[in-house]
């Protein structure tokens, strides 16, 4: 006898809404291997529905004063607050990832939030009294409408937090397109807006494949895209979206490389390579792919690196008995043969595997889709293990004997995300960050990913569209300026008919 899993549903209209579509996809828990439940994947009808109730939405919820939105913020952000771990549990069954990073990931995306309950100040307009005789000349700044959120699976709470609390503080209406591989947390966020008196339609999770992307993309309601994913996703997006004339940020992949100077404290590298390569079984786009030696000090660094991936442990990142690992699984089977596959074409190209993590088990979850931390050293830079996004536990270490080779080899890789250079010169530090062709820099510190007040996205092929994400920018993306000139005329100054320009006599 089969039991019947849970769907996950829709959030249509301020409610959970079954889907009619009858396709379904399975969610599993990596840790095990099993399908825990199955998710709904929108059809046309759904994704029409959808967008129907945010448009509907969107009308009531501009409408409504900036004090009243901003309350409703600040609900919101209480109950998160409140009911983090909640939220925390969710992510670590569907994701993988240990449950400390889980709340370190809902933690970085409050922050958004928190930035969104200033938003006032945020949104206000500028005004010039007088710019010609009895003429003023003042902005407005409103929202788009209806705008689409599509996020990956790697952070089912952050990168959507990165964009919907500013959408909605500025008054438009969100529709959400989570992951179909962990899609509860976007169901739970939604309850929450619920419960802190966020209106019917101004959140929507629309659940779904490539048939609800290119819905939203395609649909004349939805005003701008939101994404994150991988750079050939990302590009498509951009071009699709741009074609039917929407706002675009579309954040892609990297290559993030640490750049280490002889003269850097070894040890702070060492332990930060490990922090950045294998936080979140590499699963980040911030994460630290490559690392950059320059000579002599590669032996010794290498030597320490391999030191210390003795003492990480890999198991389920619910925790146990043992406690809470350092490093979960990897979000699916396939995922797992996928990273193992640019591990062999390292080998294959020359590179030497210093500690192998191919063929890691977890006694207990020998179904899980674990994948131990990976070193490797002496790496072909022509090797497709180099070049392309892994996006996996695996630390990769190239040798170089200058500063300026090192420079140059990330300056001209394909990608532009993070970069990082560890070094106690602080003249070094200031040209690198000055020569760098990378849109976020770390000096001594390695996942240079700004606070929300500031704002997120790379160069080159980690990023297309109008505008980064969050921060100032993230306000200008989601709103458009009115510009507004006006006169009001005084009967006792009226100087009649004038079919010239106005003049500042």
């Amino acid at each position: 006898m089969t039991t019947e899993l849970p769907v996950i549903p829709h959030w249509i209209d301020g409610a959970r809404t079954a889907s009619t579509s009858g396709r379904t996809a399975p969610v599993y828990n990596p840790a095990t291997g099993r399908v825990v439940r199955e998710v709904a994947l929108a059809d046309q009808a759904e994704i029409d529905a959808a967008i129907a109730s945010a448009q509907a939405g969107f009308e009531t919820w501009s409408a409504l004063s900036i004090a009243r939105r901003q309350s409703v913020i600040f609900k919101f952000r209480e109950l998160l607050v409140a009911r983090k771990p909640e939220l925390a549990a969710i992510v670590t069954e569907e994701h993988g990832k240990v449950l400390s990073d889980a709340m370190g990931e809902i933690a970085r995306g409050q922050e958004v939030v928190e930035l969104a309950t200033g938003f006032p100040h945020l949104i206000k307009g500028g005004f010039s009294e007088n710019v010609s005789t009895g003429i003023d000349v003042y902005t407005l700044k409103q929202p788009l409408g209806v705008v689409g959120v599509i996020s990956p699976f790697n952070f089912p709470v952050m990168v959507p937090m990165w964009f919907f609390p500013i959408a909605i503080a500025a008054g438009n209406a969100v529709i959400l397109k989570p992951s179909e591989k962990d899609p509860s947390a976007a169901i739970w966020m939604a309850e929450l807006w619920k419960e802190a008196g966020l209106p019917d339609g101004v959140f929507t999770v629309l659940n779904g494949d490539k048939l609800a992307v290119d819905g939203l993309l395609h649909a004349p309601e939805v005003q701008s895209i939101s994404f994150v994913g991988s750079t050939p996703i990302a590009q498509y997006i951009y071009e699709t979206a741009a074609k039917n004339g929407k706002r675009v940020q579309a954040l892609g992949g990297a290559k993030n490389h640490m750049l280490v100077l002889p003269d850097a404290d070894l040890d702070l590298v060492a332990d930060q390579a490990i922090n950045a390569g294998y936080g979140a079984a590499g699963e980040r786009c911030m994460a630290l792919s490559v690392v950059l030696a320059v000579e002599p000090v590669a032996d010794e660094l290498v030597a320490k690196i391999e030191a210390r991936i003795a003492d990480l442990r890999v198991g389920n990142g619910a925790g146990g008995e043992d406690g809470e690992p350092d490093l979960g699984p990897l979000i699916t089977g396939a995922h797992r043969d996928k990273v193992k596959g640019y591990v062999d074409i390292a080998e294959a190209d020359g590179g030497r595997i210093v500690v192998d993590g191919r063929d890691y088990r977890v006694d207990g979850h020998e179904d899980g889709f674990f994948f131990g931390p990976t070193l490797i050293d002496h790496l072909s830079l022509d090797s497709r293990a180099y070049t392309e996004e892994i996006f996996g536990p695996v630390l990769q270490v190239v040798r170089v004997q200058t500063f300026d080779e090192g420079v140059q080899l990330i300056n001209s890789g394909q990608f532009g995300n993070g970069t990082a250079i560890f070094t106690n010169d602080g003249g070094a530090a200031r040209r690198f960050q000055h020569e760098i062709h990378v849109g976020m820099v770390g000096i001594n510190v390695p996942i240079p990913v700004p606070v929300a007040y500031h704002s997120f996205g790379g160069w080159k092929a980690s990023l297309f569209g109008d505008a980064k994400a969050y921060g100032v920018q993230g306000f200008d993306f989601f709103t458009r300026e009115k510009a507004i000139t006006s006169r009001w005329l005084d009967p006792a100054t009226h100087g009649g008919i004038n079919l010239g320009f106005p003049q500042n006599d």
